[in-house]
């Protein structure tokens, strides 16, 4: 005879065992055992908030803290045996405490149900992912700002259609990247106001017919509130795909930034070299130096919008209110965090080695007529309209590609022939440190603004871990 301790808790209801490929397609024992000491946290406040209704004795609580306190060792020493049988982490867990303390375990479970149990263990361990992306995401911060402050003033092209535009410079693209992963930051503390609710106490759907204290519990967990709505509670996974979106929006900028980073590198641009230990050679061209890390960074973009994706169509087509298919919802989840935590932290140390050539910057922001635009403002400033600036402009480009020269090789009677608004002044306009330093307010590229640009984010980044 099977023994009845192995059988699942709700097994009373059916007549035969589950078919052993079912158990295996429905259990998630492999990999929602990550959650197990959020579980741990979550129940030992729940007991806690049984006591303290009393509903559960003085003497069941102790046990209970003294069977979790010898699990979560077991866990944390790799002791812990996992069994498919129990499916997944929450009745592991409860099966052990169980084996350990007698019916103490069994009263653990008075007032709730695995639906708002698990719930609340994912919006815990996402809070916890969450804060510790946020930490990472200030290191790769910090590291752009470092690199920003050592190029405030190195000149390179800015680019739109990734044709030469305007001279900028290399801190100050730097800023631009740093102003992606300020946003993103910004996006996941939004994010985590809401996942930093509590859905305990929703019970299976309905709530419970228990005189409990949500309001304690949240309190014991560190919730900022509780969910409101127990049909929703359970049912919920917004602020999954909440972060999932916020973190396609990170992968996407780290996309962008690695982007750069490999055209940077090759031959034809020459802006950059990146460190040997985040590059890989070829396996028949031995010249080969090859910048896999970006490369990566950029393809693993696509597989976390198909995260996203994947919990959109999950729970596109979900009645109220919980159903099993949300079992679903932890593998891209868990996979999305671990890419996210690998991503950032490679790209935080990458940062500061990226070795720039500071020549090749300047010889490419000095071809392709990157100071046209600062010929148009200079006429403009003396009176003509811009559109006729922007036309004697033009004259005067083509001219220059005619001879194979930038504008300010041309003489300055050539010039003359374009406008006779120009004087021997316009080529300090036309050089390079006059272009950048003529863009000289807040959010412009002139040196100084860049400089007082880094400034602000370190304080804000000083006042946000205050």
């Amino acid at each position: 005879m099977a023994d009845p301790a192995a059988a699942p808790t709700w097994s009373g209801r059916f007549s035969e065992p589950v078919d052993e490929r079912v158990k295996r397609y429905t259990a998630s024992i492999p990999f929602d055992w990550r959650l197990a000491p959020f579980d741990i946290r979550g129940s030992l406040a729940h007991a806690a908030m049984l006591h303290k209704c009393g509903i559960l004795s003085a003497a069941d609580l102790g046990d209970i803290r003294r069977g979790m306190a010898e699990i979560l060792a077991e866990i944390d020493n790799g002791s812990f045996v996992w069994n498919l049988d129990d499916e997944d982490v929450h009745f592991n867990i409860e099966r052990a405490l169980t084996r350990k303390i007698g019916d103490a375990g069994k009263r653990l479970h008075t007032g709730r149900s695995r639906n708002d149990q698990v719930a609340t263990d994912l919006r815990l361990w996402l809070r916890d992912t969450i804060d510790r992306i946020q930490a990472i995401l200030r290191q790769a911060r910090l590291a752009l700002l470092d690199q920003a402050e050592v190029h405030a003033g190195t000149v390179m092209p800015g680019f739109t259609h990734l044709q030469a535009a305007q001279p900028v410079t290399f801190g100050h693209h730097l800023m631009a990247w740093q102003e992606m992963l300020k946003r993103d930051a910004e996006r996941l503390a939004d994010c985590r106001r809401r996942v930093n609710r509590l859905p305990l106490g929703a019970a299976a759907l309905a709530g419970t017919s228990f005189a409990i204290d949500r309001e304690f519990v949240a309190r014991e967990l560190g919730f900022e509130a509780v969910c409101e709505n127990s049909l929703d509670a359970v049912s919920d996974r917004d602020f999954a795909i909440e972060f999932l979106a916020a973190g396609a929006l990170i992968m996407t900028h780290l996309s962008r930034m690695s982007e750069e980073l490999v055209l940077w590198m090759t031959p034809r641009f020459a802006f950059i070299d990146l460190p040997d230990r985040f590059c890989t050679g070829s396996s028949i061209m031995p010249q080969k130096k090859n910048p896999d890390v970006p490369e990566l960074m950029r393809g693993k973009t696509g597989r976390m919008n198909g995260h996203l994706v994947a919990l959109l169509t999950l729970m596109k087509g979900q009645p109220l209110a919980y159903n099993k298919d949300n079992q679903e919802d932890k593998e891209p989840l868990f996979d999305a965090a671990d890419t996210l935590v690998d991503s950032l932290s490679i790209f935080a140390e990458l940062v500061p080695g990226i070795r720039v050539n500071a020549d090749a910057m300047r010889r490419a922001a000095a071809e392709g007529y990157a100071t046209a635009t600062d010929l148009a403002d200079y006429l403009v400033k003396r009176g003509l309209p811009f559109r006729e600036a922007h036309e004697a402009v033009a004259r005067a480009v083509r001219l220059a590609e005619a001879r194979g020269c930038d504008l300010a090789d041309l003489p300055l009677a050539d010039l003359q022939a374009f406008s006779n608004l120009i004087t021997e002044d316009v080529f300090g306009v036309l050089s390079l440190e006059g272009s950048l330093a003529a863009r000289d307010h807040p959010g412009g590229t002139a040196p100084v603004q860049v400089r007082a640009a880094i400034a602000r984010a370190r304080n804000e980044l000083q006042q946000s871990r205050s």
